[in-house]
């Protein structure tokens, strides 16, 4: 509806107080894009989903984040919110806790036995899912959401990929994890685990499959050459973490030793503990500012009695007997050499140097291209080299995250669904990004981050008992009210107030306002009264009028 009609239909009374064509600008209601959806890797419309919580709408604050995520309480005890760390209101006290809204609501939706509310499409196609770990699982909810038949066919005993085998029960426990990810097979997805896909042509055809994403995740420890004259007990970190989630009696001895800094090495060193060893010392060739893990799994660690030598590199093993050559930093950031070399003592030693796909099966399918690190290519709508077979997740070239590769899931599933109906999927424009100098916070604001409660560093020895404790419901309306709203009108009257001329009609709860440009005199009051940066000033006639 454009200016006209509006004005039409609400009837308005012309009035000779206004400047008219004397003014040179005029205010518009617009919608921007906050900061935090457009860090989300998964594609949240996080600010909507907080509003609705806010309000205590829970169900439908639900209903609206898993459009885009079908795991929230997953997402929000493993993901590294890049949300948060994107928040303008960081710039006021402390960013939002996103995290632990989202995982309230999860939380809540099983407690609730809350289900999925959706209207498939007709008309939908067979797809075959190679892979059951969380980008796999992502495009199998996203694809029956769409109206597809979709099968996920799992080489594990479990569906959960890395996060069931990769992360620790101390920080994702099992029950929600298998929870959610029966929400997916209630929806009607078909989930054949303990099958192992070699023959993707042979399956997709003896299937009936009209189009196969592949998203088998990354579960093969790096290799690294290290001379050793007599090694002792070694392992790699995905297979270590992999044998205590299977129950296995995995024997360290009472100092482990692991190499590597980033997020893996750090559960690695958690979990040894956890399992009895008496020390467990990280072996890492950059320093603490250069790390590839998190800040506060770092933190975690060394508060449950893990040590962690940095700058440090093992340079030769005998036995038990590690030598170690001592690094500096340059001015670059890197790492160098300096020829001092120690000596540790380790009864077993855990390599967490990454991981790599499996990927080797997929050699013999005409057009798939795949890489010297393993990774399959993929172009901009997800599909590979071989038409219909696409690709998402830890194989493909990307930063690996459960997010991201949750995310992958969602945006094959769009390509994927438009491929198949033949009418290609074409992402919407984005608005620009509100940053936090854009904001005018008329009014109060200080109210610091609900703090979530944590399991005492000594009681967590011996045990995968959760660490970190979710909100109550008292503390997550508080936690969402924090929100700022940027760059989306929320009705705080600021720009109703503030109009000397009374130009701003109110719409009802809801429904925003609208301008009556015939009393407007572009003094840019409302402008400068809207704390969430949701009006714009414009060149008169360089855009219609309109709601927010």
């Amino acid at each position: 509806m454009n200016k006209k009609d509006m004005t039409a239909n609400l009837d308005l009374t012309k009035h000779d107080a206004g400047t008219g064509a004397h003014r040179s600008r005029k205010p518009v209601y617009m919608d921007f894009l906050p900061p935090c959806n457009h860090a989300c890797p998964a594609g949240e419309d996080i600010q909507a989903w907080l509003a609705l919580a806010q309000e205590g709408n829970h169900e439908a604050a639900w209903q609206k984040l898993i459009e885009d995520n079908p795991f929230p309480a997953i997402h929000g005890r493993v993901c590294y919110h890049p949300c948060e760390t994107a928040c303008n209101r960081a710039y006021t006290d402390e960013e939002v806790s996103i995290h632990a809204v989202e995982r309230f609501l999860g939380d809540l939706a099983m407690e609730k036995g809350w289900t999925p509310e959706f209207r498939a499409p007709a008309g939908g196609k067979k797809v075959l899912v190679i892979g059951g770990g969380p980008s796999g699982l992502s495009a199998a909810y996203h694809l029956t959401r769409k109206g597809h038949e979709v099968e996920i066919r799992e080489a594990g005993p479990v569906a959960g990929g890395m996060i069931h085998f990769g992360i620790p029960a101390y920080r994702m426990p099992r029950k929600e994890l298998q929870q959610e990810i029966r929400h997916v097979e209630d929806m009607g997805v078909k989930i054949i685990l303990n099958h192992r896909v070699k023959d993707v042509l042979k399956e997709k055809a003896e299937g009936g499959f009209d189009a196969v994403f592949i998203a088998i995740g990354a579960h093969l420890g790096k290799k690294i050459d290290i001379p050793s004259r007599d090694a002792g007990k070694m392992l790699d970190a995905v297979s270590f973490l992999r044998s205590v989630e299977n129950g296995e009696d995995v024997k360290l001895g009472r100092k482990v030793a692991i190499y590597g800094g980033g997020n893996t090495a750090m559960d690695a060193a958690r979990t040894a503990k956890r399992l009895g060893a008496e020390e467990a010392v990280i072996i890492y060739r950059r320093d603490r500012e250069n790390m590839a893990a998190h800040e506060f799994e770092a933190d975690e660690a060394i508060e449950e009695g893990v040590k962690i030598n940095w700058l440090r590199t093992i340079k030769e093993i005998d036995a038990t007997t590690f030598k170690v050559e001592v690094m500096e930093i340059d001015e670059n950031g890197r790492p160098q050499p300096t020829g001092k070399i120690e000596t540790l003592e380790a009864d077993s030693l855990i390599m967490a140097v990454g991981q790599d796909t499996d990927t080797g099966f997929l050699k013999s399918i005409e057009g798939i291209e795949i890489n010297r690190d393993g990774t399959v290519t993929v172009n901009d709508h997800m599909m590979t080299g071989a038409e219909g077979i696409f690709a998402g997740g830890d194989m493909v070239p990307a930063e690996r995250s459960v997010t991201i590769a949750t995310g992958h899931g969602k945006k094959a599933a769009r390509y994927i669904d438009g491929w198949l109906r033949s009418e290609p999927y074409v992402p919407a424009d984005k608005h620009p990004i509100v940053d936090h100098e854009k904001l005018r916070l008329w009014y109060r604001t200080e109210a610091p981050q609900v703090e979530q409660g944590e399991l005492p560093p000594e009681k967590r020895a011996g045990s995968f008992d959760e660490i970190l404790q979710g909100l109550s419901e008292k503390e997550a309306v508080f936690e969402a009210k924090r929100c700022l709203s940027c760059g989306n009108c929320f009705e705080c009257d600021g720009c109703y107030g503030s109009c000397p001329e009374d130009a701003i009609i109110k719409l009802g709860k809801g429904k925003r306002y609208l301008y009556d440009y015939d009393k407007c005199t572009g003094c840019a009051a409302c402008y400068e009264q809207c704390p969430c940066y949701a009006i714009e000033m414009v060149q008169e006639n360089s855009a219609a009028a309109g709601l927010g």
